[in-house]
């Protein structure tokens, strides 16, 4: 079996595929830092392609535990809004910079953030209902930068967070979505050649440690009260955002 034999790969991939394993276990914030760390020796799409088969699995392991914890509206709302996204990157994958949709992603989802801490109370006062615009749209950006960057989990945020689901039932919504994401780009990313027999052996070795970084998420989710869960998904997201804005603005400066 061939596999990537970089030392310096192993050492940025393993923490990467830790901190996947706990992102698909329920603390999403966590993966977004998957793609990018692997970006920073290797083309995004060519890292994101490797962490695919990976994640997949890992869905599927999600969707089981979570199979009666999810809020079906949202998916029907946000979903026909990712199909667009992935098709869209699909066909723009190969021109589009990485780096733009990387500082873009960032840039609102900093805001965001801010937002949400700052007007903290007044987004704790009251939930807004699942719009259909607003979930379509963010649904299709969603799909977008999971396609382009692996980064579709802070636009699905944006629009669910307000939505202050009951923490398992958002753990639940979000296996389901982005398991649902993660299989159409399979598509995609066959179409612009980002699948080798090297990228899928290395991918099979990453396997048993995502798994049992997986395991780990789903116990930690299960223990943390629901304020202090949605305080480090928030705290995350940010961190991750600042990470996806500096990696961008940096490369896009350089080039």
């Amino acid at each position: 079996m061939t596999l990537i034999d970089d030392p310096l790969f192993y050492a940025l991939a393993i923490p990467a595929v830790i901190a996947l394993g706990l992102s698909k276990g329920g603390f999403q914030g966590a993966g977004q830092m998957a793609t990018p760390v692997l970006a920073l020796i290797m083309p995004p799409l060519e890292a994101a392609a490797i962490f695919l088969p990976i994640m997949i699995i890992q869905d599927l392991n999600a969707l089981w535990v979570y199979r009666k914890t999810w809020n079906g509206r949202i998916l029907a709302i946000m979903l026909p809004g990712a199909v667009v996204g992935v098709v869209a990157a699909g066909f723009v994958g190969a021109s589009i910079s990485d780096a733009a949709i990387r500082a873009f992603v960032g840039g609102i989802s900093i805001v965001f953030v801010l937002y949400s801490w700052i007007g903290a109370a007044k987004l704790a006062a009251e939930a807004k209902p699942a719009g259909i615009p607003a979930g379509l749209f963010w649904g299709a950006f969603s799909g977008f930068t999971s396609t382009m960057c692996q980064a579709g989990g802070p636009p699905y945020q944006i629009y669910v967070f307000s939505q202050h689901l009951p923490k398992m039932m958002f753990v639940g919504t979000t296996a389901f979505f982005l398991g649902a994401v993660n299989a159409m780009k399979i598509g995609p990313y066959l179409a612009l050649g980002q699948f080798s027999m090297k990228g899928l052996g290395t991918s099979l070795v990453l396997l048993p440690l995502a798994l049992a970084a997986n395991q780990l998420g789903f116990w930690l989710v299960r223990i943390t009260p629901q304020e202090v869960f949605y305080k480090v998904l928030m705290v995350l997201m940010f961190i991750i955002a600042c990470a996806l804005l500096y990696s961008g603005a940096s490369e896009l400066l350089r080039g």
